[in-house]
């Protein structure tokens, strides 16, 4: 039975190492079509603010990727509050939001940044428990 889970976490580790290379690969794509597209949306940027936006869109995709790819590769709580922060982040500075939903996003924020803290925490009493 042991050799069986085992086997099915090197599976795992493999195909998560596999998707990792697929988000790299698509990141790397998107960082291309995005230096490609530059000095265009850098012109349309000077004549229409909505433009701005879009590139910002473009930015924000690429770092949750990134992020995303980290999670991938470090599997962590720590990790996956990071994605979420950016997750909302991005909502909340790019969508078309209102005051209330802005209001939510900012609590949100502090609620997953206090639950990191508060994991880091628990995470430092349980190594010092384990110790004596």
């Amino acid at each position: 039975m042991k050799k069986t889970v085992r086997l099915l976490q090197k599976i795992c580790r493999v195909l998560e190492l596999v998707v990792a290379i697929f988000v790299l690969l698509g990141i790397m794509t998107a960082i291309i079509s995005l230096l490609k597209d530059d000095i265009r949306i850098f012109e349309e940027v000077l004549n229409d603010m909505t433009a701005f936006r879009h590139y910002l869109e473009k930015i924000f995709v690429l770092v949750i990727g990134i992020e995303f790819l980290e999670m991938l590769c470090h599997p962590n709580s720590d990790n996956v509050i990071q994605v979420l922060i950016f997750l909302v982040a991005r909502h909340m500075i790019v969508g078309e939001t209102t005051p209330f939903e802005d209001f939510v996003s900012v609590l949100s924020i502090a609620v997953l940044i206090v639950l990191r803290k508060y994991m880091h925490g628990s995470q430092k009493i349980d190594s010092d428990e384990d110790r004596s």
